[in-house]
């Protein structure tokens, strides 16, 4: 005699259930923050488009990267995108901090880009550009790690810089944490207001000096506050333009 067993369809543990539950919820929040983030980017800087944001790396994953369109022909244009050129031989400047720690920062002068907005979060922490202030040469370039890095590195590049040197600073993500007494002085010798102020992940900009005869100063802060935040752990993206005399 044969006997047929029958098999009732399979049913899952509850525990089993429960995980591809909770599997799948954080999956679509992450698509969702993804969506926000990226849409946030957009806003902050008008240049941007989805298409110019967001392109295909070699290996297929999506990788961020900051293109402009060719600006309207809207009368004479400055160095480095001024909406108008420095009177006279007057030098030009433009600099971005970074946005989250996704797009790195931006340093342009005298038309030259010595610091480019890279992609996949390059460069954080402070990124520097010192200039001979009489003949606009760059002389070199500095990025420092404050999250994870060594201060001694920044205090070494800091004191290195002669006389007469004009230094442009733009942060990405954290600028402060490393940041130690020494530090902040020798920056704010060089005619900062803000350094003392810099927390975790707050955006500054910085144009200044060290012993330059036109003593110019520029500078921009924006403090990392999640009631204000345009991309919640991170302030919104600041930019800073300006022209700098130049000495005979």
């Amino acid at each position: 005699m044969i006997y047929i067993r029958r098999v009732g369809p399979l049913v899952l543990h509850k525990s089993q259930r429960d995980k591809k539950k909770i599997r799948f919820v954080l999956m679509v929040t992450a698509l969702i923050i993804s969506i926000s983030l990226v849409l946030k980017l957009l806003q902050a800087n008008p240049e941007l488009t989805l298409s110019n944001l967001v392109e295909r790396s070699e290996g297929g994953a999506a990788s961020f990267q900051l293109k402009t369109d060719d600006p309207k022909d809207d009368g004479p244009r400055g160095k480095c995108g001024l909406a108008k050129p420095c009177a006279g031989n007057d030098y030009t400047f433009k600099i971005y901090s970074g946005a989250t720690n996704i797009i790195g920062p931006q340093i342009c002068f005298e038309g030259k880009m010595i610091i480019e907005k890279d992609r996949r979060g390059k460069r954080p922490g402070i990124n520097i550009a010192v200039i001979n202030e009489k003949t606009g040469e760059h002389i070199k370039t500095g990025i420092f790690n404050m999250w994870n890095g060594k201060v001694e590195e920044l205090i070494e590049f800091l004191k290195s810089i002669e006389d007469g040197s004009l230094v442009l600073i733009a942060t990405f993500d954290d600028p402060a944490t490393k940041l130690n007494d020494e530090a902040r002085t020798l920056i704010a010798e060089l005619g900062s207001s803000y350094i003392s102020q810099l927390k975790f992940r707050d955006n500054w900009l910085f144009v200044g000096g060290k012993n330059t005869k036109t003593q110019v100063t520029f500078e921009q802060h924006l403090k990392n506050d999640r009631k204000t935040n345009k991309y919640e752990s991170w302030p919104e993206m600041i930019e800073m333009e300006g022209c700098i005399p130049r000495i005979d």
